[in-house]
């Protein structure tokens, strides 16, 4: 093997070092160091031995593990989400925590978390709000305990803990110190071929108080004073109390078992159904309940009497029953309104269905976006309001008024096959970063979308419908194969990003694949379609897709495709000038080329764009995209399958070249192989820093224990085969993708901070140093109600937001610890206006406490003082109007411009024709003049006695000033036909003059 050799001080373009190639194809090993025979054959041995180490491998001792964060949930919430009292928050049990989400602003405020100071902690398998106090939650986990929590303190009050996992949890405000929970119970049975011991689970129904034993009542995990089992079930799908308390019934498999809760010893009565049941709602009043099958059918039942639960020997018994059927799957939740006169059921069809119990009418809730997996009802007072679980882990509210989505909230959308237990269909994973906006472009819940992401923010910012396409489930049992999006790449500028999405073929449907490239709006923040080519590469998929690195124009901006039909293909932007004069660009194939026929599998740019490389099998070919012209054909015999290759920082001097379980790093100047590494494992990618020569190289690690997924990261550099550093992560990844902005944080220029998506669909960022900010209620917080956050009611949306929104209070919640009877007052029930018409009480019912609350009465001695005031001020009037020598009297500011003659002559005329005029005292009705009237029809400046009087002057702007409306200036003398006048001895007194 070659040794190392030191690099030139000075180094000249790498095309320039390249040979023309021509007589490369023919000899591709020409240039290459012939190894002697006792080398070939001991390479020949390892192939077919087990892999081991080589020689100049020398593996750094220990494996430290990288930091990761999840950017997204793990999965779906598989727990109902429900309200709080007032409807102002929501919980949603994810993992081993649960969420308290703000329904006015859709974010998280604060994270309940049940893990041990490992790290780790067990799956939150059912939570409610606790019956008995408004401000707590019960939640029930998948390693036995059962937890009470006070989630406006953050506070664990009490952790009882049993000895089986819990699978569901309720309790009733009747039944107090006690929940009711089904638990699994593992046993064996044999099957009927082999006779071989099967593993299944049953389900145990148990009574367990919430007092803890003498012994363990100081302890963090206490033991339950008393649990009584009810009866065995199969696995649950629902477990339930009546409105009253009185009936506890379970669903599992084809039964409903129903037992009371007076008599628990006489254990459970069962009631079959034709079908599997999926889920269980009970009626807020009523004694009756609905379940959901496999089938699509909704079953309400009334069985909940004692004539019914009578136990009968070897006799399974069916309830009257009414049905309801429009789902053509599997019903995944239900829930009544909280009136009961409306069932809403929803189910994989990504429609939530109303249903009127009286008559049996339906309405429909369509395209919400994903599965339906759980319904809430909130029932705030004002507005009823309807919020969906959804199986890519987003909520959508659907208001009750308009039958309409409100809201969603999302974070990263998961697809929904998750969700199902099902394997994803989706073998490639587009993912892309775009540099303008420091976002992620991101596989959606559809295979068909887009979504783009903020680390800064962890907000899903938009969604990009890419392939349009109907998103039905599936067709009877065989679930529809939508059109996928394989792959995405944005340009360095941020400009452009395309993407390539295909259809299969199958009996009645021609396969397609699209190369759509869409333009970047920055005003509108979001991707406008630009140019589609249909079958870029004929019937074949395209394998790899690579823009020119740096910052292009528009005539040096290049896209290379590579195809299964063996071309490689560059694209361009050409530019036409439209009728109207405007430039219109849109991209058009520049040249089209391939190699001996064989299938290129990868395509990468050096950093300064001027060779192209491109993997073929166990050649390496380089290109030069201006001529189109191969400079050079790299192979070794060391690695026969190549799968990438990657060009080595920025002078693009090294080339690392990736097989199954080796990397070659060519030095391109020097054209010969600098090292040779060789992974004990599969290497499943290789990955280049963006700055510093080293990169990072991604082997399948050995794992540990039984279902563990390990990751093994080698930090190779250009100087020696021995690794720098070596990571471990606990996943695998699907893509990986880095960004300049989450490097430009680390400490060290040769750190990775890495953003991937790993086999299970998370999106995880991981590296050296991760520095994201917390997310807000990410973590446990005191939650501080805010009156001021409330949803719109629909008498806002009709006449906008109330004047007296400011005056209003929260007060849903009653206060902890004794109630306290406060006085009702008008301004506290100002939000009363924000109801419905038809829900306000009779006006003259709530107008005296209005009133009184708005207005109240001033004080006596306040209005003895207010009195002498006003005397006091009359007095000086008199003084003022009596004594006519005396200058006028400035009252109030100053004011600063001169008042002219003319204009004291215009108000006095003003004055003279208008208010010292004495009304006529016989008027009479006159036709109509100049278009004025008064009120009464007269006109408006005639009268019955005499010809129409003359319109009075206006005044005029004098000096270029307009008079101010607040002066009021009268003359100091006043003459005797003033004084006279019946208008001043019938009018009020005369105030303060202004100068």
């Amino acid at each position: 093997m070659p040794v190392a050799v030191e690099r030139p001080a000075t180094m000249t373009p790498l095309k320039s070092h390249l040979l023309d190639g021509q007589h490369l194809q023919d000899s591709p090993n020409s240039e290459l160091p012939k190894p002697r025979k006792r080398k070939q054959a001991r390479a020949q041995k390892a192939e077919t031995q087990e892999p081991e180490p080589s020689a100049g491998t020398s593996r750094v001792p220990e494996s430290k593990p990288w930091s990761w964060r999840s950017l997204t949930d793990v999965t779906a919430s598989r727990v109902p989400p429900f309200f709080t009292k007032d409807g102002k928050y929501f919980f949603s049990a994810v993992g081993s925590s649960v969420k308290i989400y703000s329904v006015a602003t859709g974010q998280v405020v604060s994270t309940l978390d049940a893990t041990n100071p490992r790290g780790t902690g067990a799956a939150v398998t059912s939570a409610m709000l606790s019956p008995h106090n408004p401000y707590q939650i019960i939640t029930g986990s998948a390693n036995g305990c059962i937890r009470i929590w006070d989630f406006l303190d953050a506070a664990l009050l009490q952790t009882v803990r049993i000895t089986r996992p819990i699978l569901n949890l309720t309790a009733h405000e009747s039944l107090k110190d006690y929940v009711f929970v089904a638990v699994a119970q593992p046993s064996r049975r044999l099957t009927s071929k082999a006779h071989l011991p099967k593993a299944e689970h049953n389900v145990v129904v148990m009574r367990v108080s919430l007092k803890p034993t003498s012994a363990s009542a100081g302890l963090s995990a206490q033991t339950p004073s008393d649990m009584i089992t009810v009866g065995k079930t199969r696995s649950t799908t629902g477990l339930a109390l009546s409105p009253s308390g009185a009936w506890l019934v379970a669903t599992g498999g084809h039964k409903a078992y129903v037992c009371p809760t007076a008599n628990i010893e006489a254990g459970f009565t069962k009631f079959v159904s034709p079908e599997a049941l999926t889920c269980l709602a009970f009626h807020p009043s009523e004694e009756y309940f609905a379940t959901g099958d496999s089938q699509g059918v909704v079953r309400i039942w009334y069985c909940l009497n004692e004539a019914a639960t009578v136990k009968t020997t070897c006799v399974e018994k069916t309830a009257q029953t009414t049905t309801l059927h429009w789902h053509a799957h599997a019903v995944s939740s239900l829930a009544f309104t909280a009136n009961g006169a409306y069932l809403l059921s929803g189910g994989e069809e990504s429609v939530l269905v109303i249903w009127q119990l009286h008559t049996g009418e339906k309405e429909f809730v369509p395209r919400v976006g994903s599965p339906i997996t759980h319904i809430a009802v909130s029932n705030t007072g004002t507005e009823e309001e309807y919020l969906l679980g959804l199986a890519d882990a987003s909520f959508a509210f659907v208001r009750a008024a308009t039958l309409k989505v409100s809201k969603t909230i999302a974070r990263v959308k998961l697809d929904p096959a998750i969700s199902y237990d099902r394997p994803s269909a989706s073998t490639s994973v587009p993912l892309a970063v775009h540099p303008p906006t420091s976002t992620f472009i991101l596989p959606s819940s559809h295979p068909s979308s887009l979504q783009t992401f903020s680390p800064s923010s962890s907000r899903l910012l938009h969604e990009l419908e890419v392939s349009p396409s109907n998103k039905i489930s599936r067709r009877d049992d065989k679930p529809l194969e939508p059109s996928r999006v394989e792959s995405a790449a944005v340009s360095e500028d941020g400009r452009w990003m395309v993407t390539v999405d295909s259809r299969a073929a199958d009996d009645t449907f021609r396969g397609e694949v699209y190369l759509k490239f869409w333009s970047w709006e920055s005003a509108s923040g979001s991707w406008t379609l630009n140019t589609r080519i249909d079958r870029p590469h004929g019937a074949q998929h395209v394998t790899s897709l690579a823009f020119t690195p740096g910052m292009q124009s528009k005539d040096t901006l290049f896209l290379v495709s590579t195809g299964g039909d063996g071309q490689i293909k560059t694209w361009r932007i050409r530019s036409v000038r439209t009728k109207s004069g405007e430039t219109d660009d849109f991209w058009v194939v520049r040249s089209n080329y391939s190699f001996r026929s064989e299938i290129p599998r990868h395509v990468s740019w050096s950093m300064d764009g001027s060779v192209l490389c491109v993997s073929f099998g166990s050649h390496v070919t380089l290109f030069d995209p201006i001529a189109n012209s191969l400079h050079q054909v790299l192979t070794s015999p060391q690695c026969k399958e190549v799968s990438s290759a990657f060009f080595i920082g920025h002078s693009s001097r090294y080339l690392a070249v990736v097989g199954t379980r080796d990397v070659l790093l060519w030095d391109l100047v020097l054209q010969t192989i600098h090292w040779q590494y060789r992974s004990p494992t599969i290497i499943e990618r290789t990955f280049p820093h963006p700055r510093e020569e080293v990169f990072a190289v991604f082997e399948r690690g050995i794992p540990t224990g039984p279902g563990e997924l390990v990751t093994q990261v080698v930090i190779l550099s250009p100087s020696s085969p021995a690794p720098v550093r070596t990571h471990t992560i606990p996943f695998h990844l699907r893509n990986v993708v880095s960004h300049a902005s989450l490097n430009a944080l680390s400490s060290s220029p040769t750190s990775f901070t890495l953003v991937g998506i790993t086999t299970s669909w998370s999106f995880v960022i991981f590296g050296d140093d991760v520095r994201l900010p917390d997310e807000e209620g990410s973590h446990a917080n005191e939650i501080v109600e805010d009156a001021g956050a409330r949803p719109r009611t629909l008498f806002q949306d009709i006449f906008g937001k109330s004047a007296l929104a400011e005056l209003t209070t929260s007060a849903a919640l009653p206060a902890r610890g004794a109630e306290v009877a406060q006085p009702w007052r008008g301004k506290e029930v100002a939000g009363i206006f924000d109801a419905p018409a038809y829900l306000m009480p009779p006006l003259e019912s709530v107008f005296d406490a209005l009133t009184d609350g708005f207005l109240s009465l001033r004080p006596a001695q306040e209005s003895q003082n207010v009195d002498e005031d006003e005397q006091e001020r009359e007095d000086a009037d008199i003084d003022m109007y009596t004594d006519g020598d005396r200058a006028p009297v400035v009252v109030g500011t100053m004011i600063d411009r001169v008042v002219t003659p003319q204009e004291m002559d215009a108000f006095v005329e003003l004055f003279v024709q208008h208010a010292l005029k004495a009304p006529s005292p016989h008027v009479a009705p006159h036709p109509h003049m100049n278009g004025f009237h008064k009120p009464n029809g007269t006109s408006k400046h005639s009268d019955s006695h005499g010809p129409a009087a003359t319109p009075p002057p206006k005044p005029s702007r004098l000096n270029g000033s307009t008079p101010k409306p607040v002066v009021q200036v009268a003359s100091a003398t006043r003459t005797s036909e003033e004084k006279a006048s019946p208008a001043v001895a019938a009018g009020k007194k005369r105030k303060k003059s202004l100068d």
